[in-house]
């Protein structure tokens, strides 16, 4: 088939290079431009390598878009990690239309951070859904659906490489083989059962150590690698990566306050938290390296008795 390719980054990278391995055509790529000063993105740079034609329109809603995506005469469009807004006047040029990838099970996570909610919120299940795009965010016909599970200590980083990369990469290459041979079926997505979530960043990832011990491991667990959760000691901000829920079961198991670090091991330290405790491994100041939390407290930046976020 003749492809339409439209991306970013990693995966935008492993879905191009896996069309071009089986023998389809990419007649051109679409990649958004760089910001001054910053590296050409590895979809642009695995592009170029292929000798395939490169546009970077600073918005596809252009007549310029609009009229590359004409002249490539594609047999579908294939949208893969895509944050530039796609007008229909574009999508709908290849012959078949235009598939996109979204890492969550719509129409629930609707939303820039479909990865991390799900975890910050203790699901158990999550997955992929490849789409029509529409105007509206996420809220397209449904082509093909994945799911995952997410286990009780999977971090995003688990979730997103082990599972909905992978499974992305090849959803995306089945849902475009069943489109072009008109073998595709397209659910309207149940407005009923939709939602819609913004952006995980810092704001979202801060712990407040008043919450149970279970929501704050989901925190962890959903900002590990990106963005970091974080508290503070002593005023400075400290990002949390590696961690381990450890559930209290009884009065006897409870010990110090809320936020208060109650052990400093070889390898980690452990706060109490409302129905357990957290021990963690991994941390990284302000302004310093990721270091073992063991590491991170005997170098004195913390002791047994520091109240965490006060």
């Amino acid at each position: 088939m003749r492809i339409a390719f439209i991306g970013q980054q990693d995966f935008g990278k492993a879905v191009l290079e896996a069309f071009l391995k089986r023998g389809d055509t990419v007649a051109g790529v679409f990649c958004a431009p760089e910001k001054e000063g910053a590296k050409p993105d590895v979809l642009k740079t695995a592009a170029l390598e292929q000798g395939l034609q490169v546009f970077q329109f600073p918005s596809l809603k252009s007549a310029e878009a609009e009229a590359a995506m004409r002249g490539l005469d594609a047999d579908v469009g294939v949208m893969a990690y895509v944050l530039q807004f796609a007008p229909q006047d574009f999508v709908t040029i290849p012959k078949h239309g235009t598939i996109q990838y979204h890492p969550s099970l719509l129409p629930r996570y609707r939303g820039p951070s479909s990865i991390n909610w799900p975890i910050a919120k203790g699901d158990t299940r999550t997955g992929l859904t490849i789409f029509r795009p529409t105007d509206g965010l996420d809220e397209g016909p449904v082509i093909l659906q994945k799911t995952c599970d997410i286990g009780p200590d999977d971090t995003l980083g688990d979730v997103y490489f082990k599972s909905l990369f992978p499974m992305g990469v090849a959803a995306m290459l089945e849902a475009a083989d069943l489109v072009v041979a008109g073998r595709h079926m397209e659910i309207d997505q149940d407005e009923d059962a939709a939602s819609y979530e913004g952006w995980f960043r810092a704001r979202e990832a801060a712990i407040s150590w008043a919450a149970h011990a279970n929501q704050i491991y989901d925190l962890i667990r959903a900002a590990n690698p990106a963005p970091g959760a974080w508290t503070t000691v002593n005023g400075a901000k400290l990002q949390i990566f590696d961690a381990r829920l450890h559930p209290v079961r009884a009065l006897g198991g409870v010990k110090g306050k809320v936020g208060e670090v109650i052990a400093v091991g070889d390898e980690s330290i452990r706060v109490t938290a409302q129905g357990g405790q957290i021990e963690i491994f991994k941390v990284k100041p302000e302004g310093g390296k990721k270091v073992s939390a063991a590491e991170f407290a005997q170098g004195g930046g913390l002791s047994v008795g520091t109240i965490l976020g006060g």
